[in-house]
């Protein structure tokens, strides 16, 4: 399919061929018929991609402090390679779209294949040819309503979230401060709300078109305090809505100025903050700002996994605001068609940017235009044909930061072996890091890879709840497995994978969990330092791992089991392989009660190993990130071990001791 993609190094903007999404558990797949261009978020999205490193530094300080104490840590060299390959990470354009619905997810009711929808969402309600797009971020679109028009509901529904932050009641003078769309759409959705309203830009062509829509007075922003008194009676307006985009302060300072007593400011665009204290202080006025398109928004739990508020508690979503929106264009009292200055075929979208970026032609709304029916279809890309080139043929099946950060490098070096697919959850991402590897395939959908005989071998690296289904699904295929920690989830899931292994071993397969620690030269030279030891260990792993927000995937119990799940098993192996027994008892205990929710991710493991060894580790996420991640202890036979941070390891033995020093921190990644 085709789709808009920009590389957010180079900032090289492009019409592509990718893979079409899936239909997922949760989500609609649509075939766009309309997708609107945000022209003020998406053209700060494309500057800044525009700009060179130190431009795009500026533009996000709290990015570059992380980077600076990566740098700091980790090395310049280990530091700029992972940059880079962020940097080289395309950036899917769009997120307000209309279609048909073609394919219906597991979970999902009340949506058919046929239905028009409109769609909402960054990553989701993209500019492609196929959207797949979480149900509570779809609408269906009523009736006498045209894809044209349904194609503006994620602005309609930002515009309308700023609105019911205004609380603007009726006969109210509102000013609205910002005339492109979302200026545009406000002032409409206060005058169908019995507000008058009082409508202000820099740029004078855009005053007629708000006094169209219904304003009272539409004025340049430099007369906009006197159009406010004599409007007002000289008792100032009862609220001003900002719609701008600039990082200037000037509309904070101005709404300061015009507002009344005990007046409201909402802020709705993007805007500098550093407000006047003097006249918001003394006229006690209320600063609001509106979060997007409403309750729901950031939040995982409601957009990615469908489970929506309750309609008596909360009334307004972000997806009621949707439906909301669309009702108002049914009902006549939005006019979106007015809106519309341009239009361009998905082919010609380079043409639609090039226009919103060079600022010779006037634009507001740009529509890009798809062929979508209700019985359209995602074409795969074909897949390249020929015997495969090398004895171990990869399939890449989840390419994340981890994957392409810590093990396509060390494969790729490699002799006998060669990249076959790469297959990822967004056609984006699967074809951007083909083209980097010159990889002949690349798909969304993971079956893809398993039906292709001439690969051979597969490395999984796609979140943890999945693990265990494509594991037995690949084995099943009869291709050799290399999954990222952990192996599964649940004991259930262990038994059958355990069941599947037990007949596929005996037929030549193979399967291998990335526990790479115990690879590293540190695990190599800890093991040899108490081979031939009769003695049970003492051993003691302290992790320094640092916060996790709650709503993060891996906190998820089914998409990420938990970070002593995800991550803590990489410490259990590393001292089952240096004591060489296996764990046969042991025992949690998490601290009490924590200001993020989380107790788990903060706990203290003991083991007790067959051959009588134990082991604690600390698992702690509240330390401070200037203390080193991992470090491990091992004591018995007359020896103790202190290994930190796989950087140095020491040697205590006969009174005497030495140093290991690895010339980087080495996880044995490359092994």
């Amino acid at each position: 399919m085709r789709q808009v993609v920009q590389n957010f190094r180079s900032g090289d903007l492009r019409v592509k061929e990718v893979p079409a999404p899936g239909v997922r558990s949760g989500q609609l797949l649509v075939a766009n018929v309309r997708s609107l261009i945000s022209a003020g978020t998406e053209k700060s999205t494309v500057n800044v991609a525009k700009k060179g490193l130190l431009g795009k530094a500026l533009e996000r300080p709290e990015m570059a402090r992380k980077v600076i104490d990566k740098a700091l840590k980790d090395g310049l060299a280990e530091t700029a390679q992972m940059v880079f390959q962020r940097l080289d990470t395309p950036v899917a354009l769009g997120y307000s779209c209309a279609g048909y619905v073609v394919g219906v997810g597991a979970g999902v009711n009340g949506f058919a294949v046929g239905d028009r929808v409109a769609c909402a969402g960054q990553n989701h309600a993209s500019h492609a040819e196929f959207v797949a797009v979480p149900v509570n971020l779809c609408s269906r679109i009523p009736e006498g309503v045209d894809f044209d028009a349904a194609a503006y509901v994620t602005l309609g529904a930002i515009a309308m979230q700023g609105v019911r932050q205004a609380e603007p009641r009726l006969g109210e003078l509102v000013v609205v401060i910002g005339l492109g769309l979302l200026g545009q759409l406000a002032v409409q959705m206060l005058k169908a709300n019995g507000c008058r309203v009082l409508a202000a830009d820099v740029a004078g062509d855009k005053l007629a078109m708000a006094r169209q829509f219904g304003a009272d007075d539409a004025v340049l922003i430099g007369d906009l305090a006197e159009a406010t008194r004599v409007m007002s009676g000289g008792r100032g307006a009862d609220c001003v809505l900002i719609a701008a985009s600039t990082k200037d302060n000037g509309p904070v300072e101005i709404a300061g100025e015009i507002c009344r007593k005990k007046g409201r400011v909402v802020v709705l665009g993007a805007v500098g903050m550093n407000l006047p204290r003097e006249p918001y202080y003394l006229k006690e006025l209320e600063l609001r700002l509106s979060t997007s398109y409403g309750p729901g928004r950031y939040d995982p739990a409601y957009e990615e996994k469908g489970q929506d508020y309750p309609y008596g508690y909360v009334r307004w979503t972000e997806g009621r605001n949707m439906e909301a929106f669309l009702w108002l264009i049914q009902a006549g009292k939005v006019d979106v068609a007015s809106l519309t200055t341009h239009r361009f075929g998905i082919d010609q979208a380079e043409q639609a940017y090039q226009l919103m970026m060079g600022g010779a032609q006037p634009y507001l709304g740009i529509l890009l235009e798809y062929a979508g029916t209700p019985d359209s279809a995602a074409q795969p890309i074909a897949v390249a044909t020929g015997v495969r080139s090398s004895a171990l043929s990869f399939g890449i099946i989840g390419a994340g930061n981890h994957v392409r950060d810590r093990l396509l490098g060390p494969l790729q070096k490699i002799d006998s072996t060669s990249i076959r697919w790469i297959c990822t959850s967004t056609g984006v991402n699967a074809d951007a890091l083909a083209e980097k590897l010159a990889v002949a395939n690349r798909t969304t959908d993971f079956r893809q890879v398993l039906a292709d005989p001439d690969t051979n071998v597969v490395v999984i690296g796609t979140r943890h709840g999945s693990h265990a289904r494509m594991v037995i699904e690949s084995l099943e295929a009869g291709k050799h497995v290399f999954v990222e920690k952990p192996l599964c989830l649940t004991e259930d899931e262990l038994t059958q994978i355990a069941a599947t292994y037990a007949r596929k071993a005996a037929e030549g397969l193979r399967l291998m969990v990335g526990f790479n620690r115990r690879f590293s030269e540190h695990g190599a030279k800890a093991r040899e330092f108490f081979a031939g030891h009769r003695e049970p260990l003492v051993m003691m792993y302290r992790v320094n791992a640092g916060a996790v927000p709650p709503d993060h995937w891996v906190q998820d119990p089914v998409a990420g089991g938990g970070r002593i799940i995800g991550e803590a098993c990489h410490f259990l192996d590393y001292m089952q392989f240096v004591c060489g027994s296996r764990p046969v008892a042991v025992r949690g205990l998490a601290i009490g009660s924590h200001s993020s929710g989380i107790t788990s991710d903060q706990s203290i493991l003991s083991f007790r190993f067959a051959d009588g060894s134990v082991g604690t580790i600390v698992y702690a996420a509240g330390g401070d990130g200037s203390l080193a991640k991992e470090r491990f202890e091992a004591l018995g036979g007359g020896k103790a071990l202190v290994m930190d941070d796989f950087l140095t390891t020491e040697f205590h033995e006969n009174g005497r001791s030495r140093r290991f020093r690895s010339g980087k921190r080495d996880k044995g990644f490359s092994q």
